[in-house]
């Protein structure tokens, strides 16, 4: 340990809990400031009167075309202020733009009647300024309640209404929605046309007592008055600054650390995972019961990736080539919610699976546990299906006005139901139920930080966070309820995720014996001061430019850098870790589980490039005001969740398959090649296509506007379209070489498993009960 009185101190167990007190009651009263301020600050929903003071749009119409667009889940299309899929436009920045050229075309119009001759250059320009103007100064007034609109923006809202019933109807019509007549009924169009108004307002007029919109001007048009602003460059400056900052502080703590030198790292290592442990491996009841989770995940993960290759040939016609049109019967918004929770579910399957796989080398199983692991198992198997059966019917309007209760609720990521989001969450509390029932055998007083403590806590907080997505309803103000939704996915994937993933991830190299488990303990509780410090309140990175007050982005810009960080840290002990790991299996081959290895190098590489390269590249201010609603996010997307948590979900199926299938069921080439090809298919589709798709559609958007970059005309053009044809290269890799092999490993080891022996025979091991 370091001679550093206070780093000694700091790196003492018995203190570990003052810094995460600290961090905690930190974060969260940012995070409250953050609820507070977004409630106090969201653009108002409220009539729209026009000069004579006719009401032209109603606050409850607006209310009703939210509706409209959850219920038919168009967030899995197109976008609202950059948020949703991005096949589609985003509506809120199509409006803004047609409500723009609306205008101007209403005062040249009228010029021309009035002079006879359409207007000249210079007066065109002083058109273009007034149309400026009036979008800005088209505010609130709190006094009357209502929102004052000019004439020419009552005609934008007729022009409006009748090009969106175009795009939902007419067949013929560029950029219409596939297919033609999914909405018909045209009081909910118009409605809907009514709240992407509403988007394209938020998006220009000017937020009371500042000179920029409630989305800080985004997105970038600059023919509606929308240039980035002054906080937008000088955060961003500022973001990197604490970045650098904080990164040469983090390394310079992690160097004198002696704790965490490598002889500390191996202390305590048990070495059993040789191939003969393997071999001889016998599981235990619950053990066994848990494969149903690993071949469920599997057979999820080949649906879940069919369904996203399916929604890419919305893109590139790849199945058209071939004479097949699923357009009808299998629409791009069921598709694509199919591909985001489906990837939800199988991940959730191989993690919930792998945690109850370790009772019994961390505490005691019981017949209770094994009955109750069976519960929860069908459990999911009806919160799967539920969701599959649910996202086709409720978008098609088949659930009637049970869409948000039992069909889709419309937001992306949070896919399923109402009902089937309670199941979800009675699953998660199911789960820690049975980990702290599990693990309780081998909490130890006094030592409440153990890797088997880690594991409850971090389940347990998972549980809790789903508790955010229930606050708003399909009436409440989209911005505030964007919140929740992102409350619940950043908190997961940009927090707690990522201390599951670090402990899971150390319990694995503990048993396979290549590092002990206290000082797996210390880098996970180093893990978790920094996801956490950076993660909670890098939950306004979210909030750049959906309508939240600006101090969100002072914080976004600092916390969304810092939360590289960690990651960096994290990867430097992956390289550590897969030096020990050659230096501990000698001979060749004494190694049990190099396969497994493979995938947790895997996750640490796609943690620092796909989470952190990737991730930090576009979270600055500046960078995402252009790039926000862009293939770059989808490239970010991909690379990460795939890259890191499939990695890890795939290594914990594989870990515990081989420890539960016959010797001779095990395929470890198959398995090999299967990591190669997920793996090198992932990185090709990222540098054939995601990526530059990425950078030519932000070329887009700074020489025409984010409108353009998102319209029907880019993105059909010849160059985005023939790089999404290129994404086939690594996608057929993916999964003729990755997905369907390792489903196959796992389905032919059904009928081959060990048998399980008694909980009698059960013992602890007790290097899995230290701190």
């Amino acid at each position: 340990m370091s001679d550093r009185p206070v780093l000694r101190w700091l790196m003492q167990p018995r203190h570990w809990w003052i810094p995460l007190l600290a961090i905690f009651l930190i974060s969260a009263a940012g995070v409250s400031w953050i609820v507070h301020e977004a409630y106090h600050d969201a653009p108002p929903i409220a009539d729209m009167v026009g000069p004579d003071g006719t009401v032209v749009v109603r606050g409850e119409v607006i209310r009703d075309g939210q509706e409209v667009f959850l219920k038919h889940a168009l967030m899995e299309y197109g976008s609202m202020f950059g948020d949703g899929a991005g096949r589609g436009p985003d509506f809120s920045a199509e409006a803004l733009h047609l409500t723009a050229g609306f205008m101007r075309e209403h005062y040249a119009d009228a010029l021309e009647r009035a002079q006879g001759a359409p207007p000249d250059p210079d007066e065109q320009l002083a058109i273009a300024e007034r149309v400026k103007r009036e979008l800005k100064g088209s505010a609130y007034d709190p006094a009357a309640g209502v929102v004052p609109l000019t004439a020419a923006q009552v005609s934008a809202v007729e022009r409006l209404r009748a090009f969106t019933v175009d795009r939902f109807t007419v067949l013929a019509r560029s950029g219409s929605f596939p297919p033609p007549g999914f909405i018909a009924d045209p009081v909910a169009l118009r409605a809907l046309s009514d709240f992407f108004f509403w988007g394209g307002w938020v998006c220009a007029a000017q937020r009371p007592g500042e000179t920029f919109s409630y989305t800080h001007n985004w997105p970038y048009d600059p023919e509606a008055g929308n240039l980035p602003t002054g906080p937008v460059l000088w955060w961003s400056v500022v973001g990197v600054l604490i970045f650098i900052l904080a990164l040469g502080a983090v390394l310079f703590a992690y160097g004198q650390f002696d704790g965490l030198k490598e002889e500390s790292l191996t202390a305590g290592a048990t070495g059993r995972m040789d191939a003969a442990s393997v071999r001889d491996f016998k599981p235990g009841p619950l053990q066994r019961a848990t494969f149903k989770f690993f071949l469920a995940a599997a057979l999820v993960f080949v649906v879940q990736v069919l369904s996203g290759a399916i929604t890419i040939t919305s893109f590139a016609d790849y199945l058209g080539a071939v004479g097949i049109d699923l357009s009808g019967i299998l629409p791009l918004v069921v598709s694509r919610s199919w591909h985001l929770s489906l990837a939800l579910f199988w991940i959730s399957a191989c993690w919930i699976g792998i945690s109850i796989f370790l009772i019994p080398m961390i505490g005691r199983e019981t017949a209770g546990l094994v009955r109750w692991t069976n519960v929860l198992f069908w459990a999911i198997v009806v919160l799967v299906a539920g969701t599959v059966v649910g996202s086709y019917a409720g978008p098609l309007g088949l659930l009637g006005g049970q869409w948000s209760m039992l069909g889709h609720q419309g937001w992306e990521f949070v896919e399923f139901g109402r009902l089937f989001q309670g199941l979800l969450l009675a699953v998660l509390v199911a789960w820690a139920g049975i980990l702290y029932a599990g693990c309780k055998p081998a909490f130890r007083k006094g030592r409440p930080w153990a890797l088997p403590n880690w594991l409850v806590y971090s389940t347990v907080c998972i549980s809790l966070l789903l508790l955010s997505g229930f606050v708003s309803t399909p009436r409440t103000n989209f911005v505030i309820a964007d919140l929740w939704r992102w409350a619940v996915i950043h908190m997961w994937v940009e927090a707690f995720f990522e201390v599951f993933t670090t402990i899971v991830v150390g319990w694995l190299m503990v048993r396979m014996g290549l590092v002990g488990q206290a000082s797996v303990t210390r880098v996970v509780y180093l893990a978790t001061l920094l996801f956490l410090g950076s993660g909670l309140l890098g939950i306004s990175h979210n909030f750049y430019w959906n309508a939240k007050p600006v101090a969100t982005m002072a914080l976004g810009s600092v916390f969304s850098t810092l939360q590289v960080v960690p990651l960096i840290l994290l990867t430097l002990e992956a390289w550590r870790f897969n030096r020990m790991r050659r230096d501990r299996t000698t001979p060749a081959g004494a190694f049990g589980q190099p396969e497994v290895f493979l995938f947790l190098v895997a996750v640490n590489f796609w943690n620092f490039f796909g989470a952190g390269v990737l991730g930090l590249i576009i979270n600055l201010p500046i960078v995402n005001y252009y790039e926000h609603g862009t293939y770059l996010t989808v490239n970010h997307g991909h690379a990460a969740l795939f890259g890191v948590y499939g990695n890890l979900s795939l290594a914990a199926l594989l870990f515990c398959c081989k420890l539960l299938m016959e010797p001779e069921a095990w395929h470890g080439r198959t398995v090999r090649t299967a990591f190669w090809s997920l793996n090198i298919g992932l990185l090709l589709m990222v540098v054939m296509d995601l990526f530059p798709a990425g950078l030519v559609q932000l070329q887009a958007v700074l020489e025409h506007g984010f409108w353009y970059a998102r319209s029907e005309r880019f993105i059909g053009s010849p160059v985005f379209e023939g790089l999404t044809w290129l994404r086939g290269i690594g996608a057929t890799l993916f999964i003729l070489g990755g997905v369907f092999p390792i489903a196959w490993v796992v389905l032919q080891g059904t009928l081959r498993l060990k048998r399980s022996r008694t909980t009698q025979e059960q013992v602890v091991e007790p290097a899995l009960v230290e701190d």
